[in-house]
This record gives structure tokens, C-alpha cells and sequence, in this order.
């Protein structure tokens, strides 16, 4: 798409494009015949995309807060999916895991060894010292927000406490390295160096993702990298960091029954938190968490 100066910017600000994102495309291009790779137009949100996806946001951050303040022993797992699918729903959103690709249920609940999208039963039950990953998503007006938030359940061993600790570190370490006209090996290689300073591995076969119009949209966020590889960050990028830390080596498998559930391939335990995060003029906003 080419544009004249006097035309309307390809944002739909209603802007004419000299007084809008010409200098940004002029930037884009410079780095880009530099080599590195730069985001499409489609990965950039316009202001009325970002306004829906934080609208989306504060549903997705209600349903967490719900989960957090009910969240117990002896719970079963299906009882987190009636309050994400419950709350979801009364207000006037979608739950966007529910029939993705298939997956039965409104939300992932990922309990020790399991990395991710464990599917909520009344057969699994919390006990006194698991540690569990809630991960939601919420489509409301067409939008998509995503995060997820781990929870300590009763007596936590101080190894499995550790665990989810530096998790979390990990990602805001991540979230401190998002930069305008950074790189998004700079959030990989934030995120890899502290997990395997305190002794964890990084998950390589699952990554955050852009999100907002789509649940899954590009670029796909890696957490491991090198700092000034990978692609260019630019205002108006949306996108989640979601690092899963493994205690032991970092491969996992698929359970072969419900092709769904991801577990450490060697037993040991998994801490994932996520945040969908906007990139700006002066470095990042968290939306959904």
C-alpha cells in the first residue's frame, strides 16, 4: 500500500497521513533495509483496537481476581471452570478458550507437573501443596485479552515456592526489556538469563503470541533469545510474554488421550504467569494480568 502525504493514514485516525504515521513508516523502513525484521501493519492496533482490547482486559483481570479470592483446597477443577465460564459470561463476554480448536472447557488449569492447557474435571482435585496456573482468555465486542496468574495451594515446599517466585520475576523482567524500537530477543534473553541464574529451564515448544483481534496472532514471543535479534518492537504492538519455567530439562509432551494437556517431559514442576501487554511511545502497559 502505497500512500500520498494528503491521504488518509492507513490507522484509520482520520488523520492525513503527514500528520499521522509517516514518520513512523519512514523509521520502519530504515531498519528494515538494515536487515531486521519489522512487524506488518496488520500487528500494529489503532487506537479504537487497543480501547477494545483493554475493555476486554478488565473482564479477563475480574474473572482472575474471582478465581484468586475463591481459589482452595479440595476445590476440583471443574468448580474454577463454572466461576471463569459464569463470570465470563454474565458479563456479556465470550470465553475464548471454549470449543478453540476444540478444547472442551472455558479455561486451562495446569497443576505441577503440567506445563499447560490442562482441562478442568471434577475428578481433579486440589491439594495441600500444588501449585496451579489459571489461564484466561476473554473475547468481549470481538476483542481478545489473555493472561494467566499461578496460585499456591495450602503447605508449598520452598522449592516449589522458588519456582513460581522467579517466574513471575521472569516475566516482569521480561514486561522491563518490552521497549519501542527494541527487539524481542531483548524479552527472550531478559527472561532465559534469570530463569537459568536461579537454576530453572525455559519451555521452547510453547511462547506468548500477538493477541487482540485474534486470540493467536503474530508475532510469536519466544522466551528465550539475544538482545538485539529478532523482531523490531514498535508503538502499538499487542502481544502476550508468558514464560513456562521447568524445574528440571525443558521438553514436554502432549498427552496422547486428550491432545491437549502439555507435561514436563521429565516430571518435574512447571510455574507459567502471562500478561497481555501493549508496546508505547515510552515502553510498555500492561493490560490484561
Amino acid at each position: 500500500m502505497i500512500l500520498n502525504r494528503n491521504d488518509q493514514c492507513w490507522c484509520n485516525s482520520g488523520k492525513k497521513y503527514k500528520k499521522c504515521h509517516i514518520e513512523f513508516d519512514e523509521k520502519l523502513a530504515a531498519y528494515k533495509a538494515k536487515g531486521h525484521e519489522v512487524p506488518s501493519i496488520d500487528m500494529i492496533k489503532n487506537s479504537e483496537q487497543i480501547e477494545g482490547i483493554r475493555e476486554s482486559a478488565k473482564i479477563n483481570n475480574a474473572v482472575l481476581d474471582l478465581v484468586q479470592e475463591k481459589i482452595k483446597v479440595g476445590m476440583n477443577t471443574e468448580e474454577i471452570n463454572k466461576l471463569v465460564h459464569d463470570l465470563t459470561v454474565n458479563s456479556g463476554a465470550i470465553p475464548a478458550p471454549l470449543n478453540y480448536g476444540g478444547f472442551p472447557k472455558s479455561v486451562c488449569v495446569s497443576i505441577n507437573d503440567v506445563v499447560c492447557h490442562g482441562i478442568p474435571s471434577e475428578d481433579t482435585i486440589l491439594m495441600d501443596g500444588d501449585i496451579v496456573n489459571v489461564d484466561v482468555s476473554t473475547i468481549y465486542n470481538g476483542y481478545y485479552s489473555d493472561a494467566s496468574r499461578m496460585f499456591m495451594i495450602g503447605n508449598v515446599s520452598e522449592e516449589d515456592s522458588k519456582l513460581v517466585r522467579v517466574a513471575k520475576e521472569c516475566l516482569d523482567k521480561g514486561l522491563e526489556a518490552v521497549k519501542p524500537w527494541g527487539f524481542l530477543g531483548d524479552v527472550g534473553a531478559a527472561i532465559q538469563e534469570h530463569a537459568e541464574a536461579n537454576g530453572f529451564s525455559v519451555v521452547r515448544a510453547f511462547g506468548g503470541h500477538g493477541v487482540g483481534i485474534e486470540f493467536h496472532e503474530d508475532p510469536f514471543v519466544a522466551h528465550v533469545g539475544k538482545r538485539g535479534e529478532g523482531m523490531l518492537l514498535v508503538p502499538g504492538m499487542v502481544f502476550t510474554i508468558e514464560p513456562m519455567l521447568n524445574q528440571g530439562d525443558y521438553e514436554v509432551f502432549v498427552d496422547e488421550d486428550d491432545e491437549w494437556t502439555v507435561f514436563t517431559e521429565d516430571g518435574g514442576y512447571s510455574a507459567q504467569w502471562e500478561y497481555t501487554v501493549l508496546v508505547t511511545e515510552d515502553g510498555a502497559e500492561i493490560i490484561a494480568y
